[in-house]
């Protein structure tokens, strides 16, 4: 379950946990209002928005089936990694 913060301005890491849930038309109103906010000012959160929406048109979104037992254990491994979990 995401957490939405109800705090009036949003940070970068904040939208970085959300982009999905912008994206996917899920976030809830007062979420969605502070994201686009944050994306109208912030250029570096711009451009990573834009580099989410390229990654999606150029390689779709893949169902956890379409992903080998390997495949889906390295992209893990590379996750928690760059989480710093």
């Amino acid at each position: 379950m995401t957490v939405y913060n109800d705090s009036s301005e949003m940070t970068c890491q904040e939208l970085v946990e959300l982009v999905t849930d912008y994206l996917e038309d899920a976030l809830p109103s007062l979420a969605r209002q502070r994201f686009e906010a944050h994306i109208a000012e912030c250029s570096a959160c711009q451009v990573y928005l834009d580099q989410v929406r390229r990654t999606i048109s150029l390689l779709g979104r893949p169902s956890s089936a379409q992903l080998a037992e390997a495949e889906r254990a390295e992209l893990l491994i590379l996750f928690r990694s760059w989480k710093g979990v």
